[in-house]
């Protein structure tokens, strides 16, 4: 994520909303409200946003991962045969393929561990703004409720009613602007990062697997000495 989003996501969550409802006391409160209730769901908007392309790479990097330590396992069995079949010209090919193979996984884990912390902070950013706008409106709430209670004690129950219409349209608003913005519905989040990490570990697997039948190769043609030798 860009250090501009991330300063002014730590910006947000880090300015109280007492020190909100202070600024109202010389402002137009509805004004301030709605300038600050924009500004945090643009910003989280656009964390969503970037948590979509992060994701999206993610993904590609985790397929990439896993086409090559499948490749490399083919060759593996392919070098296997033409050694059996005393073809050194073409195994040498193949296990050229395999060191090419072997420069770029990596790389690949090293992105993707990169990746999977980009995708832990923003995800921890949504969760921040989300809760910081549900602080806001109650703060509002609070607020407007005590101003209209001292103008028209009567009116209280009706404020209330109001306040909370408002915040379930609120709420209503955030769940469409995410599933636009992501192709999700907000519970599918959750379910989305879980692939993720189920992900994660199947790549970790094959590259354990890889190894492991390296290690078998290596001991097998230790007890097993070159014919041309013999």
């Amino acid at each position: 994520m860009a250090n501009n989003l991330r300063l002014r996501v730590t910006r947000l969550i880090t300015g109280g909303a007492h020190a909100l409802l202070g600024k109202m006391e010389d402002a137009a409160p509805l004004a301030l409200l709605e300038q600050s209730v924009r500004e945090v769901e643009q910003l989280t908007d656009e964390v969503r946003a970037e948590l979509g392309r992060l994701v999206a790479n993610r993904h590609v990097a985790q397929q990439q991962l896993l086409r090559l330590s499948q490749e490399h396992d083919t060759l593996t069995a392919a070098i296997t045969t033409a050694l059996a079949q005393q073809r050194e010209d073409l195994a040498k090919p193949a296990i050229a393929r395999q060191i090419d193979i072997e420069a770029q996984q990596p790389i690949l884990e090293s992105s993707l561990a990169e990746l999977g912390r980009q995708d832990q902070e923003l995800s921890s950013f949504i969760e921040a703004l989300m809760g910081k706008k549900r602080e806001m409106d109650k703060a509002i709430a609070d607020f407007e409720a005590a101003r209209r209670l001292s103008e028209n004690p009567a009116a209280a129950t009706a404020a209330s009613s109001n306040t909370a219409a408002r915040l379930q349209h609120a709420q209503s608003a955030f769940d469409r602007t995410y599933q636009r913005q992501t192709g999700l519905s907000p519970a599918a989040h959750s379910a989305g990062l879980a692939q993720a990490a189920q992900l994660t570990e199947l790549s970790q697997l094959v590259l354990d697997n890889k190894i492991n039948e390296r290690l078998a190769a290596l001991k097998a043609g230790a007890q097993d000495p070159d014919p041309k030798k013999a």
